[in-house]
């Protein structure tokens, strides 16, 4: 299988200004998270870059793409057709290829010396298949994610053979449903953010737009149904998700994209001065007047 394109939906509501906020990257330079997901895309090996956006969009995004704009077309999503529609408009792109998928309102951080999307995309090239990046992710959070059921492969650490996925599934559902041999109690696999989808998946999403009475169409349903059809596999990815479109998300991203890079020590010294001068009352200031 070989992996040369990918498409970043962006068209979403809350989308929409994510990927033009300005972090500083693990190098110590400024980027927007739209030069740090074109990058992360192109150490997986990819070359061509569509990313979707909000009708009116393409022009704000290719002033923040700095040197990686030459890389990138744009598709216009025409409405607020769902998540399945936005990765849709980007058919035209891909034709009968598979791609890398990435959404625009996460970040990653690799633990290992392989970035998220490159470790994604050899595994989709070694099984020849659809693989949909994953993590093992407590039961609390599951209605902010897609989740898959399934079974490990035999002989592959953190690689699974997908039987269901359920779109942000209630834990009694995912109790039910959802379960996957080896993980931890009250644990499941929950999506990372990216995918590496084949030609079939596309087939899949016309097929819920020209159903009769039309509709927001939604990516987890057709996975469920291409894991149906197909070989299609989830990698459990040696890293962390960071989802900049929540409270604190974008912060919590910039710290991890911090601590992962070469001013790291740094950081870590100013964040100790900051906390050993820390000033106002506190929990300890009340109880220090307090008697005994």
């Amino acid at each position: 299988m070989q992996i040369s394109k990918a498409v970043i939906t962006a068209a979403g509501p809350d989308q929409r200004s994510l990927p033009l906020q300005t972090l500083v990257d693990r190098d110590g330079r400024q980027k927007t998270a739209l030069e740090i997901l074109v990058e992360d895309a192109r150490s997986a090996g990819v070359d061509q870059i569509c990313v979707v956006v909000h009708r009116g969009d393409a022009d704000a995004y290719a002033k923040v793409a700095g040197d990686s704009a030459r890389r990138l077309q744009f598709v216009e999503q025409d409405g607020p057709l769902g998540y399945g529609h936005a990765l849709y408009c980007a058919k035209a792109f891909v034709g009968e290829e598979p791609f890398l998928h990435m959404v625009a309102d996460h970040l990653w951080v690799s633990s290992i010396a392989t970035g998220c999307a490159a470790q994604l995309v050899a595994a989709a090239r070694e099984s020849d298949c659809a693989v949909s990046a994953v993590q093992s992710t407590r039961e609390a959070v599951l209605p902010l994610y897609g989740a898959v059921g399934g079974r490990p492969v035999e002989g592959r650490t953190g690689l699974y053979q997908v039987d269901t996925v359920r779109e942000k599934p209630t834990p009694t559902q995912a109790e039910q449903e959802l379960i996957v041999p080896g993980l931890r109690t009250g644990h499941y696999l929950c999506f990372f953010g990216m995918h590496v989808l084949t030609p079939a998946c596309m087939a899949l999403l016309k097929e819920d737009l020209d159903r009769p009475g039309g509709g927001r169409v939604d990516l987890s349903a057709a996975l469920g149904r291409l894991a149906q059809r197909e070989r299609y596999l989830a990698l459990d990815i040696a890293g962390k998700r960071y989802n900049i479109g929540v409270r604190y998300g974008l912060f919590l991203a910039q710290l991890a994209l911090i601590l992962d890079g070469e001013d790291r020590e740094e950081v870590l010294a100013q964040m100790v001065e900051l906390l050993a001068t820390r000033s106002g009352p506190g929990p300890s200031a009340s109880s220090a007047s307090s008697p005994p």
